[in-house]
């Protein structure tokens, strides 16, 4: 009987840290992409965190895969983990709110427990599981506000780009799940240059930055922000969390992405917290408990307790 993934405590606290790492990514996006294309924005992206990475591969002295076979494969968890998301997003946030591309991109869950439903074993549908995803992203939309909603047909086709995005992280998580026997680090290094070396031409035939103003200090400094950490640091967590929580668990850190942007809102940018704001974070924090598994487990004692 195959065994089933759970996430330990460790796993959800790893998940939180990453929430925040992700839910940075849309301030540093917000502003890179208002003077960095898209794909000029991806490649930097996925350069910059490649060559932190691989600095941190030769620390730890680990070797990079030398099988042609892990490579092939790698190139196609390069192209739905970071290129094609990546330039989606980017692409997607020059034409629509942020706070709906948050919403769009909280549909990565939906994707991952029917994908992962037919592609493992040991991630199967429940109806736990589905009425704990359905929570969730109840609560997400009610932590960024219904009036994101408002938004909705209009700019059909960024808002499809980031539906799209989030089911290509969703395939990731899935089809990553196969490299769970390399280390993490060696995975996000390999993953990140692979992605780099694709985006190159692409930007070098489409976008074409030199020919460009040069991007001011501000956008520069965000694009390494979203480099070093919403993606060198975040994608170490990622694989990390993949090998041992499978990929269902992973891409819940889609629910706890707007709430740590809000949260990050509130400290750092003087925002304040509205009802709507504990009320989603509630409903997340319920939705998570569900597909966890632990509300169940403390239901049954209360009540076994008390009989």
């Amino acid at each position: 009987m195959t065994q089933k993934l759970t996430m330990s405590l460790s796993d959800w606290l790893l998940l939180l840290v990453l929430s925040t790492f992700w839910g940075g990514s849309f301030f540093f996006a917000d502003i890179a992409v208002r003077e960095i294309p898209p794909l000029t924005l991806a490649l930097g992206r996925c350069a910059i965190a490649a060559a932190v990475l691989l600095l941190y591969v030769r620390v730890k002295g680990h070797g990079l895969p030398r099988e042609f076979a892990i490579w092939r494969s790698l190139v196609f968890l390069s192209l739905l983990n970071s290129v094609l998301p990546f330039t989606l997003i980017f692409w997607g946030q020059t034409h629509i709110p942020s706070g709906l591309a948050s919403i769009l991109n909280a549909t990565a869950p939906l994707f991952s427990i029917l994908l992962a439903h037919f592609a493992t074993s040991d991630e199967k549908l429940t109806m736990r599981r589905a009425i704990g995803v359905a929570i969730g992203f109840v609560g997400v939309i009610i932590v960024i506000g219904i009036n994101a909603l408002l938004a909705l047909g209009v700019n059909v086709l960024a808002q499809l780009a980031v539906v799209l995005a989030a089911f290509f992280y969703a395939s990731a998580g899935v089809y990553g799940r196969r490299f769970k026997t390399l280390p993490s680090a060696v995975i996000a290094a390999s993953v990140l240059l692979l992605g780099s070396l694709m985006l190159l031409p692409l930007v070098a035939i489409v976008e074409q930055p030199w020919r460009l103003p040069a991007p001011s200090a501000g956008a520069v400094a965000s694009m390494i922000g979203l480099a070093v950490v919403s993606t060198a640091l975040a994608f170490l967590i990622y694989f990390h969390v993949l090998a041992r929580a499978g990929a269902t668990n992973l891409q819940l850190v889609a629910f706890l992405i707007p709430v740590s942007a809000i949260l990050l809102g509130v400290g750092f940018l003087g925002e304040t917290l509205e009802w709507r704001h504990f009320a989603g974070m509630a409903l997340i924090a319920i939705g998570l408990a569900i597909i966890d598994g632990r509300l169940e487990r403390a239901l049954r004692r209360m009540l076994l307790g008390g009989a």
